[in-house]
Order: C-alpha cells, then sequence, then structure tokens
C-alpha cells in the first residue's frame, strides 16, 4: 500500500499565492486615481484586449493578471449588478457589494481548487450627490485570494504596486484637475519596473467616471483625446 503524498496546508497555501503572484507580476499596471470631477483609471496597454471597462452606471472595472480570467470577472459583474438593479432599483447597486461578491468568488477558487485565479482587480464607483449614502466615490481592490481593501486617493494593481503606490503616496494631492491627474497617474506607471521610459498616447488606456456626465459616467478616452489630456 503506498503512502499518499503529504503536503501541509501552510505549504500550500504559500505555493498558491506565490503561483498567482508571479502570473499577475507578468501583466502590466494599473492606477485608479480621485480627480476633480470623478474617478480616472489609467493602464499601460498594447494590446487591443480591454483591461478597463464599464460595470454600471457609476461603476468601472479594471483587471491585472491572466485576461480570460479577469475578463470572465468583468462578465459576471455585469450580470451580478442587471439582476440586482432590476430586482431593486439602479440606485441602490454599490461597488461595495460588488466587491465583496467578487472577494467571494476569488477566495473560494484560491482556498478549494488547485490552481487560484492569477488576477488582481479595481472596483471604481463614482459619487453622486443626487443619492443619499451615495455621494462619496469609492475604490476597493480585491487580490488573487480573496483579500479586499478600500482606498481612498489612489489605488494600483498588478506587480509592481508597491513602487506605484509610494510614488502616488508621495506626490498625489486631493482635487487635482484631469490632466495633472493623468500625468501622475503615467508618471507612477513609468516608475514599475515593467514601464518605458516614456509611453505613447497609443500604448496608453485611460478611462473615466465623470459625476457631471448623464445617467452613465463611464467614458473611454481616443488616443487622440489622450494626447490632448497629458498636454
Amino acid at each position: 500500500m503506498s503512502i499518499p503524498f503529504y503536503v501541509s496546508p501552510e505549504q500550500l497555501m504559500q505555493d498558491k499565492a506565490e503561483y498567482a503572484r508571479k502570473g499577475i507580476s507578468r501583466g502590466r499596471s494599473i492606477v485608479a486615481l480621485e480627480y476633480e470631477k470623478g474617478i480616472l483609471l489609467v493602464a499601460e496597454n498594447p494590446s487591443s484586449l480591454s483591461k478597463i471597462g464599464e460595470i454600471y452606471d457609476r461603476i468601472a472595472f479594471a483587471g491585472v493578471g491572466k485576461f480570460s480570467e479577469f475578463d470572465q470577472l468583468r462578465k459576471i459583474g455585469v450580470r451580478f449588478c442587471d439582476v440586482r438593479g432590476y430586482q431593486y432599483s439602479r440606485e441602490d447597486v454599490r461597488a461595495k457589494a460588488l466587491a465583496n461578491a467578487y472577494s467571494q468568488a476569488i477566495g473560494d477558487v484560491f482556498t478549494q481548487q488547485m490552481k487560484p485565479l492569477e488576477v488582481e482587480v479595481i472596483v471604481a464607483e463614482v459619487g453622486d450627490p443626487r443619492f443619499i449614502g451615495h455621494e462619496e466615490n469609492a475604490m476597493y481592490r480585491v487580490q488573487y485570494d480573496g483579500t479586499i481593501s478600500d482606498h481612498r486617493g489612489y489605488c494600483g494593481i498588478g506587480g509592481t504596486v508597491e513602487r506605484i503606490e509610494g510614488y502616488l503616496k508621495e506626490h498625489y494631492r486631493e482635487g487635482l484637475p484631469l490632466g495633472d491627474a493623468a500625468r501622475l497617474g503615467v508618471a507612477a506607471l513609468v516608475t514599475a519596473s515593467n514601464g518605458a521610459a516614456r509611453m505613447a498616447a497609443e500604448r496608453l488606456e485611460v478611462c473615466t467616471l465623470d459625476r457631471e456626465r448623464g445617467d452613465r459616467k463611464f467614458r473611454r478616452a481616443t488616443a487622440e483625446e489622450v494626447r490632448a489630456i497629458l498636454g
């Protein structure tokens, strides 16, 4: 009778975490910043595949890591918000509930499956003064093991997030105009070890959640608009 191979739970979780971190580190980082009119999301993305997308009226999603996995999470988030908005009202759809759902789903895969998801995501919601309790912006980061954290001012995801957030901690200030926030976000991405010395507008994915827009706050900037924003 053969003796089954034994791996301690602690070692198994460490191996899963290391596997997920390596996969995420191969992707390029993303930065989310609060600016004077809402929330700005900036990613270095030379591919035509979008890393940032709209989830609902005031909610955006950004993901790094394995594209097929975080894009599936984005689609799940769209369905989650659509159902919640239909069952209750559109004003009841909140980023916090979506981030908690992502945290549970990603955490379940990490603990129960052999292969963890190689993803980190940001769920961002722009505040709307028309609705009580919805006035403030909200940003949540969900990591590969389901760990969730809320952020004020700025948030980063990706393999070099420590360097990026260190740069933002030093240079970020509240109430930045869109152009200044965009230049700060790009400068933070350049600090990443996988960043280039300069980033052309064609290599950047820039999206905003603008509270001054109509019911749908999300907007994706074209390459020409990115060049104009960056000055």
